[in-house]
C-alpha cells in the first residue's frame, strides 16, 4: 500500500472524481486504492468497491442524464497496472455503486493487458448514450448502447491518454456513413465511428 494508515489524514492519492450536474452534492471518487461515494458534497465517504475485481482504477464517468449510473476500468493493481485477469471490463453501476455489472461483449477477454487513464473514457448526449474508451497501447472502443456491446474502431495508435467527443450534424458533413441516427429528439445530429466513415471521436 503506498500510505501506512489506512485513512490518512493527508496525503490521499486521487486518482478521478465525478459528478453529475442534476445532483452536485454526490461525488464519486476512485482512489490510488479505494472507490467510494459522497452524498455531502464530500464530508462523508461511503465505500462502493462492492462486486468489481479491483478498487485500483483510473477511469471513472457519469451517466449525462442518469446520477446514479457511472461506469468504471478496474485495474489490478499499484504494481501491475492492467486490466484484471487479462479482460478488459468496464464495470457499471446503476444505482449509485451499491452493485456493479462487468460490461464485456466486444471487449477483449484473454490476454488483454490494457489501461485505460483518468481522461481516456468518456460518453456522449445521445439516447442511447455512447460510451468510448482508449487504452495506452493505442486501440479505441466504442459502444452505441450505454456498454451493452463495443466494438474497436481503431487501433496502433499512440498510447491514447485523453478522449472527447462531438456530434457533428449530418448536413453539415457532406460525406461519411453513419453508423446511426440519434434520438427523435434530436434526429439532426448523427453518431459516426472514428474510422474513415465518420467524423466523431477524436484522440
Amino acid at each position: 500500500m503506498f500510505a501506512p494508515g489506512k485513512y490518512p489524514e493527508f496525503g490521499q492519492c486521487v486518482h478521478k472524481i465525478a459528478m453529475h450536474p442534476a445532483h452536485p452534492e454526490r461525488l464519486f471518487l476512485q482512489n490510488h486504492w479505494g472507490l467510494y461515494r459522497s452524498d455531502d458534497c464530500g464530508e462523508n465517504w461511503t465505500d462502493i468497491a462492492n462486486g468489481v475485481p479491483s478498487d485500483f482504477g483510473f477511469a471513472m464517468v457519469m451517466h449525462p442524464r442518469n446520477p446514479d449510473c457511472l461506469y468504471i476500468v478496474p485495474v489490478e493493481s499499484d504494481e501491475f497496472r492492467c486490466s484484471c485477469d487479462g479482460r478488459l471490463r468496464v464495470y457499471r453501476t446503476r444505482n449509485a455503486g451499491a452493485s456493479w455489472e462487468p460490461l464485456t461483449r466486444g471487449l477483449p477477454q484473454k490476454g488483454a493487458y490494457e489501461t485505460v487513464l483518468r481522461d481516456a473514457m468518456t460518453t456522449d448526449s445521445l439516447d442511447p448514450v455512447g460510451t468510448y474508451l482508449g487504452t495506452r497501447s493505442g486501440q479505441l472502443f466504442a459502444s452505441r448502447d450505454e456498454g451493452r456491446t463495443w466494438e474497436k474502431i481503431l487501433e496502433n495508435l499512440p498510447p491514447i491518454l485523453c478522449l472527447r467527443h462531438a456530434l457533428v450534424d449530418s448536413a453539415s458533413t457532406g460525406s461519411g456513413t453513419m453508423l446511426r441516427k440519434a434520438s427523435p429528439a434530436s434526429s439532426s445530429r448523427t453518431r459516426s465511428s472514428t474510422t474513415s466513415k465518420s467524423h466523431r471521436t477524436k484522440r
